[in-house]
């Protein structure tokens, strides 16, 4: 763990440093931060807390680690043409130990995050308590947890380190902890958020305790335990906190995404002070950029009459009137980047901005959980433990007649099975483009048979992805490997 504890330290450190700069200390030297003169007072916890959640904001230099969008690409329903996150790369060449973006930042990202929730735990009691002191505990213990279910998904095997960083010797080494320790630890920490954080609508991007709620549905359903996940999604909407948005689209920009009552957790930006640093509409529809489009696959996945089609990506012939942000032509493939056989993406595209081009600011928040996924997840589960009930169906059919999307609801009669199908299509097409389809192919077993194989162009069927069983484990960069051997080892097939 010599790296990676190293390396957490010390940009903990910088940004606790950053953010104390405010306050005009007079620290010697500045590279670091003294104990004498931090976590001294309420505010120390206040600047603290906002460096957690500044974890969340993690880039890879072109796009943010937790951007949704990218991570589709590395499913079936959608391509990157710059392979951003290295999601193209491991689709066509396959995840290497060596590989960059994603599969190398994410697992140093986590640690940073990991290492400032560590040393947050340990020190906030010295300055709050009460109520207060449990609330930003149960962000820090939110946050963490977060981190570690991502890190478990992704490589499975990995150290679990619950200690102060700065108590941490950077010669240590430590060994991998399994998978099934790793996610206990997330369930653990999502535990002791749900214990502490308000019972509230989410409105300023602080964890709330349905958001955490959110998430361990989400690591049950991973471990397939499907009585607990349909138990606790149920808590959440027997309760109405939360309801669907009237308005599909807007979960997605600004301003209407502050007021939706369908969002659970998200990472919020604001512009001027706090805007992406690629602008996400020129990536997604700008000229020359105009990345993660839709695959000829995911199209056909949505049924006849489904507006959610043309709310998520745009088609040939779109002008002002569907969106396009190019007054006065039509959207046309094999132009400004359109590659032909895909669709470029609409959703989260700012519909008030025109002729977007590099150095826009906007601030689209990135939507990490909704109602909407509860309500299906609720249905998954409890289909998976009781078959398909009432209630199986009244989920999904509430998802189905939205307003604005007014699905007819789902046949009477279905078995489990085809419920499960049912089910499976709704999660594809109304959860598009939010980073879940990945997850979700590989937690139901059939990533391979999905994405090994597969042809994203129906222009171009001599080009097919590639994906091995061995991926459900991500390799642990080599970097890591080298500089902690022999305590800390590869996953297994790399």
């Amino acid at each position: 763990m010599q790296a990676t504890t190293k390396y957490i330290a010390h940009l903990f450190l910088a940004g606790m440093v950053c953010l104390a700069s405010c306050k005009k200390l007079d620290l010697t030297p500045t590279s670091q931060l003294s104990t004498t003169i931090f976590w001294k007072t309420a505010g120390d916890a206040d600047l603290a807390l906002t460096g957690l959640y500044n974890t969340l904001y993690a880039n890879n230099g072109t796009v943010d680690q937790n951007a949704p969008y990218w991570w589709d690409c590395f499913s079936d329903n959608a391509y990157s043409q710059h392979s951003f996150g290295g999601s193209q790369n491991a689709l066509i060449s396959g995840l290497t130990p060596t590989s960059g973006n994603y599969e190398l930042l994410y697992y140093q990202n986590g640690y940073v995050a990991i290492a400032a929730c560590n040393s947050f735990l340990a020190n906030v009691g010295k300055v709050l308590s009460g109520a207060q002191l449990n609330r930003y505990k149960g962000e820090a213990f939110f946050l963490r947890g977060f981190n570690y279910f991502w890190l478990a998904q992704l490589y499975g095997n990995v150290p679990i380190v619950t200690v102060d960083p700065m108590t941490i010797s950077y010669t240590s080494k430590m060994a991998k902890s399994t998978r099934v320790q790793v996610l206990q630890q997330a369930e653990n920490d999502f535990d002791s958020a749900i214990a502490y954080l308000p019972d509230t609508t989410y409105s300023t991007g602080h964890a709330v305790k349905a958001a955490a709620e959110g998430f361990q549905i989400r690591l049950y359903l991973f471990e397939q335990r499907f009585a607990e996940a349909a138990a606790m999604a149920q808590t959440i909407i027997s309760r109405g906190l939360f309801s669907l948005n009237a308005n599909y689209p807007s979960n997605f920009y600004k301003p209407d995404q502050k007021t939706s009552p369908e969002i659970m957790f998200s990472v919020q930006y604001q512009a001027p002070a706090v805007p992406h640093p690629y602008s996400l509409n020129v990536l997604l529809i700008g000229p020359g950029w105009k990345d993660c489009q839709g695959t000829q696959d995911m199209i056909n996945e949505y049924e006849p009459g489904d507006p959610r089609k043309t709310m998520t990506f745009f088609f040939p012939g779109d002008g002002t009137a569907q969106g396009w942000p190019y007054p006065g032509t039509v959207g046309t493939p094999g132009v400004a980047e359109w590659v032909v056989g895909f669709y470029p993406c609409k959703k989260g595209v700012d519909p008030t901005v025109t002729n977007p081009v590099p150095g826009l600011l906007d601030d689209q928040d990135y939507v990490l959980l909704r109602y909407a996924d509860i309500e299906l997840m609720y249905a998954e589960a409890q289909n998976e433990a009781v078959g398909p009930d009432a209630s199986v169906y009244a989920q999904v059919n509430a998802v189905r007649a939205r307003p604005g999307v007014n699905m007819p609801p789902l046949p009477a009669g279905l078995s489990q099975d085809s419920m499960r199908v049912k089910i499976r299509h709704e999660r594809r097409v109304e959860l598009a483009l939010e980073g879940l389809r990945y997850y979700d192919l590989r937690r139901w077993g059939i990533a391979t048979q999905k994405l090994n194989g597969f042809v994203q162009n129906p222009t171009t069927p001599q080009v097919t992805t590639m994906y091995k069983d061995i991926y459900e484990y991500w390799p642990i960069p080599q970097t890591e490997i080298d500089l902690n051997a022999p305590v800390l080892v590869q996953n297994d097939g790399y």
